[in-house]
C-alpha cells in the first residue's frame, strides 16, 4: 500500500522535524520504503514549511506527493491551501488553536479532525511539543506506521528528551482518539 502524507506548519512549528521522525519510523522500524521532500516559503523567517512523505510497501518510483491520503496542518492557510489536494475520503488533521474554518467545497468529502495539540503542549510545559502531539494524533486517526515504531524513531531523534517526547506522543494519541469532525465548515 502507498500512502501520501503532507505535514505543514509555519517556521518553528516543527513540520520538517515531524516528517523526518515519521519517515524514520517507516523506513527503519517498519521496513517500508519512505521518501521525504521538503518545501519552504521564500520568507526568511515566519514562512511556511512542509514535509511531504510517501510511505509504501513497494519501491517509490516518483518521489513527489500528488494527492494526499493525509494532511497534517498546523496553521490556517496551510489547511485551506492544501485541503483541496487531499483525496476524496482522505483525512486532514488540524491544530485547533491555529485553524478555525474550512470552506465547504474542499471539505465536503474529506474527514477533517481538529486537535488541541498546542494547548496540550503548553500543559506539558513545552510549546515545541506541538508537532510531536500532532504525530501522536495522526497515528490515532489515520495510522501510517506502527505506533511503537514512531516512539522508537522519536526516542532515537531526541534521546535526551525521550521521556518528555514519549509522554507527548502518547498524549497526542489520546487527543486523536477523542477528536471529532469539529471544524466549522463555511457554506458560501
Amino acid at each position: 500500500m502507498r500512502r501520501e502524507i503532507r505535514i505543514t506548519g509555519l517556521g518553528g512549528q516543527g513540520a520538517i522535524t515531524a516528517g523526518h521522525i515519521l519517515g524514520r519510523a517507516a523506513a527503519i522500524y517498519d521496513r517500508k520504503e519512505a521518501v521525504m521532500t521538503e518545501g519552504y516559503s521564500p520568507y526568511i523567517t515566519g514562512g511556511w514549511s512542509r514535509a511531504d512523505l510517501i510511505i509504501s510497501d513497494d519501491p517509490v518510483d516518483f518521489p513527489l506527493v500528488g494527492s494526499m491520503d493525509v494532511l497534517v496542518a498546523m496553521y490556517q492557510e496551510g489547511l485551506e491551501t492544501n485541503l483541496k489536494m487531499v483525496k476524496p475520503n482522505g483525512v486532514a488533521i488540524s491544530e485547533s488553536r491555529f485553524t478555525k474554518t474550512v470552506t465547504a467545497n474542499h471539505a465536503e468529502q474529506r474527514r477533517v479532525f481538529s486537535v488541541p495539540a498546542a494547548a496540550e503542549a503548553e500543559r506539558l510545559g513545552k510549546k515545541m511539543l506541538t508537532n510531536v502531539l500532532m504525530l501522536g494524533s495522526l497515528e490515532a486517526i489515520a495510522p501510517v506506521v506502527n505506533f511503537d515504531s514512531l516512539k522508537k524513531a522519536l526516542a532515537d531523534r531526541f534521546p535526551k528528551a525521550a521521556e518528555l517526547n514519549l509522554k507527548a506522543v502518547d498524549a497526542g494519541y489520546e487527543l486523536g482518539l477523542k477528536a471529532g469532525t469539529e471544524l466549522k465548515i463555511n457554506v458560501g
